[in-house]
């Protein structure tokens, strides 16, 4: 069988018999695919660097569905973003958001591009000594646009059930919008809605889908840590609704800020 040559990102390892790793990777090209890396628990073997947060470029090959990896290249390892829980939680979870939203060799494109700029952003979270709530608020960021990459974007530009425009009053203290997640968000608080959000949150998560993080004058970020545990909880559950699953690591990330 012809050698297959692939580069992408380790989202997940999981053992696979005694000695063996089972690798699913996300590709640009390819979209997920799923490899045995052979001997990759040995600490002295040379697949040994097959683990998740790691770019790679790797050459796979043998009979059946599930390909060898033959030969491993570590491009650029993620592994800093462990030296803080904040920011290891985050990358975790917008990987387990990329694993939902590939569906399988169908690449979604940008999909990886934008992941990896969001890792590069934790990376600087960790390297620079910065805030933490930078990493809740890359965390929020990122699934916006992986949403929208994948299909399941939040519908931010209009009311669910109204149709009119979402133009919240900054100021307005008293305006509210509900997140309906089998429709949108609609304008007031509505009985029974699984999260309400004031005119500035909402103000706030329409910026996201910009490129650039939302940002004051001085170059701090907009937006206190409990807002943007409130608009996490809002990702979350529009994830929940839509893809059938939250993701688990964002769990850990919020426990971080609300410690018991």
């Amino acid at each position: 069988m012809p050698e297959q040559l692939l580069e992408g990102l380790a989202l997940s390892c999981r053992p696979l018999g005694e000695n063996d790793r089972l690798l699913t990777l996300l590709s640009e090209a390819d979209g997920l695919v799923r490899l045995a890396v052979p001997g990759a628990r040995r600490p002295k073997s040379s697949l040994a660097a097959a683990v998740p947060l790691t770019l790679l470029r790797l050459q796979a090959g043998g009979r059946g569905d599930l390909k060898r990896v033959r030969q491993l290249q570590v491009l650029h390892s993620h592994g800093a973003l462990g030296e803080r829980l904040e920011t290891l939680a985050a990358a975790q979870g917008l990987m387990e958001l990329g694993l939902r939203l590939v569906p399988g060799p169908s690449p979604v494109p940008g999909l990886l591009t934008n992941l990896l700029l969001q890792l590069r952003r934790l990376e600087a979270v960790v390297r620079e000594r910065q805030e933490r709530a930078e990493a809740l608020a890359i965390s929020v960021q990122g699934s916006v646009h992986l949403l929208a990459l994948g299909g399941f974007a939040l519908p931010l530009q209009s009311c669910s059930r109204s149709g009119v425009a979402l133009q919240p009053p900054v100021g307005d203290w008293s305006w509210r919008c509900s997140l309906l997640p089998s429709e949108g968000l609609a304008i007031g608080a509505i009985p029974g809605a699984r999260l309400v959000l004031n005119a500035s949150e909402l103000a706030l998560l329409q910026r996201l889908p910009r490129a650039a993080p939302p940002r004051q004058k001085d170059g701090g970020l907009l937006g206190p840590e409990p807002v943007w545990l409130h608009l996490l909880d809002l990702v979350e559950t529009w994830c929940g609704e839509h893809l059938g699953q939250r993701p688990r690591a964002f769990r850990l990330l919020r426990a971080g800020f609300n410690p018991q």
